[in-house]
Order: C-alpha cells, then sequence, then structure tokens
C-alpha cells in the first residue's frame, strides 16, 4: 500500500491547480525584428495567453533571400502569405488574437481581410500605412551607418535608445546579407496603403498610437483612417513615439491583456484619441492646446 505521504506527492492536479489551454495571441513586427519588438511585452502576455511569435520576417534568414533570389518582391502579400502559413501550420486554433506593430499592422489587416473567420482580436500599435507617408530613418541608416539617429528617432525618450539596443543594430549592418534583406522589405512595402482594409475588417480592435511619433507623418489622419473599422477602439499615448509597446510598456501590457480578456470597460480620458485629435485641431488653429494630464505607467 503507498504511504499517504507518497499518495499526496502524486496528486498533481491538487498541487499545480486546474489546468486550462490559454488562447493563442500571436505577436508580428514591423521593420524591427521580433526580439527588438517586443521583448518589454512577451512575458506578460504570456501569464495569460498562449504567445506564438511567428519569425515571418529575418532579414539574413534564407526563405527571404530565396524569396529574393527567386525575382520575387517582399511586399505586404508575401509577408501576409508568410503569417498565413504560420498559422495554418503550427497554431491551427483559430480564432487567433493578433497583436503587430507598425508594417507588423498592415501584414495583420491583409490578413484579417483574406480570413475574418480565423481572427478573434486585433491590437494594431503604431499602424504604419493608414494615412500620410513615414518617416524612415532606417534608409538614412542604411547609407550612413548613423545607427544612434536611427534607434534615436523611433522613441520620444532618447533614454530608450540606449547603447546595448544601438550596438545591437550596428552589429546586424555589418551583415551584408541582413543589409540586403533590410534594403529589399523596404523597397517592396514602402509605400504601401492598406486603407482599403478598414471598412472590411470586423473583428474587436484596439489601436495605440504615441502622440509623438516621429515615423507616421500623420497621426491624426491615420486615427481618422481608422475609425472606419466597424468595432475599432483608439488609444493615444502622451509623450510616447512609434515604440509604445516598449517606451510605455507598462501601460501598454494592461491595456493589451485587459482588451483580450474582455476587461477594458473605459479608456481614460487622458488617453482618448478624441481629445488627441482636438488638440491637434487647436493647434493647427494656432489656438492654445488643452494641457495633457499625467499618466500612470505601471
Amino acid at each position: 500500500m503507498m504511504p499517504a505521504d507518497m499518495r499526496t506527492w502524486f496528486d498533481l492536479p491538487r498541487r499545480f491547480g486546474k489546468y486550462k489551454r490559454r488562447p493563442p495571441v500571436v505577436l508580428v513586427n514591423g521593420l524591427a525584428e521580433q526580439a527588438e519588438s517586443w521583448f518589454a511585452n512577451r512575458a506578460a502576455f504570456a501569464r495569460h495567453f498562449d504567445v506564438k511569435i511567428p519569425e515571418i520576417l529575418i532579414y539574413n534568414g534564407r526563405p527571404l533571400h530565396d524569396w529574393i533570389e527567386a525575382g520575387n518582391e517582399a511586399t505586404v502579400f508575401y509577408l501576409a502569405d508568410r503569417l498565413e502559413r504560420f498559422l495554418d501550420e503550427y497554431v491551427q486554433r483559430p480564432p487567433y488574437h493578433l497583436v503587430a506593430s507598425s508594417l507588423g499592422c498592415q501584414v495583420v489587416l491583409t490578413f484579417a481581410a483574406r480570413r475574418p473567420e480565423q481572427v478573434g482580436k486585433l491590437v494594431l500599435i503604431a499602424a504604419s500605412g493608414l494615412a500620410g507617408g513615414e518617416n524612415l530613418p532606417v534608409i538614412e541608416g542604411v547609407r550612413r551607418g548613423d545607427y544612434d539617429k536611427l534607434v534615436r528617432s523611433v522613441f520620444h525618450q532618447g533614454r530608450f535608445a540606449s547603447e546595448d539596443l544601438v550596438e545591437a543594430f550596428e552589429r546586424k549592418f555589418e551583415d551584408r546579407r541582413w543589409k540586403k534583406g533590410v534594403v529589399r522589405v523596404l523597397k517592396g512595402t514602402v509605400g504601401h496603403s492598406s486603407a482599403e482594409f478598414l471598412p472590411r475588417v470586423t473583428s474587436e480592435s484596439l489601436l495605440i498610437w504615441g502622440a509623438n511619433d516621429r515615423v507616421l507623418t500623420d497621426v491624426a489622419g491615420s486615427i481618422r483612417a481608422a475609425g472606419q473599422m466597424p468595432r475599432s477602439r483608439q488609444i493615444v499615448i502622451p509623450g510616447c513615439g512609434h515604440a509604445p509597446q516598449i517606451e510605455k510598456a507598462g501601460l501598454v501590457n494592461q491595456l493589451v491583456v485587459k482588451f483580450l480578456r474582455d476587461n477594458l470597460r473605459t479608456i481614460p480620458p487622458s488617453l482618448e484619441a478624441t481629445r488627441f485629435l482636438l488638440q491637434e485641431s487647436l493647434r493647427e488653429a494656432g489656438r492654445p492646446a488643452v494641457r495633457p494630464v499625467s499618466i500612470a505607467t505601471t
């Protein structure tokens, strides 16, 4: 007969709690690769969701270079095809919650328009390709090797452009194959517009913008364009640039988790997109803007 202490030791369900399979959340990066895009968010999301990381854009990777050498362009549609293949082959549990940043938002919108039945909720962070153009210091980084300027342009607060991050990009650009991949992706994606997909995306969506985004040339226009999405909610974070998921990681992590878990019932007035649009209208008219309210980021 097994001793009582041994029965207790083997009582795994009681000791570890009830097993529950978590819904998949898929993170889709922009021009920055996965490691540089989501290092401040993955652990926070993984506490609540089954986080998937599709490496659809690795600049020195074989799939991208095989595609290029075959005479093809590295377009948003190519990246959307890779995302779709990853989900179909390696996740296979729709509907998927998709969280994307910058260029990745165009990839996700393309997929959502193609396969709406496979999409749960969308989170789009600093989405490019909705209105206006983009200031892309990465191009100057390629030409002149000004990596410090490249990294700083992404953030509103310069302290986030750490020496480690700058050195990481410098090492990458020293790889000629990586550099070639960047150039070809830029060539295939710059100027692409996803605006046509917006009215067709019926998934519940959360859009997060940085009020001081220096990469997007028309944040206000992008917010207005995103208003065409039937079930969208929009947030603008003051004192934040093109990478809110890094610069305001604590706040963004809270917002995303609450939204995906159906707990984001209200949006603080200081984050309302309508407030930002009003401030922009007053500024353009030469009138004093509404003083921003400080917000917690933890």
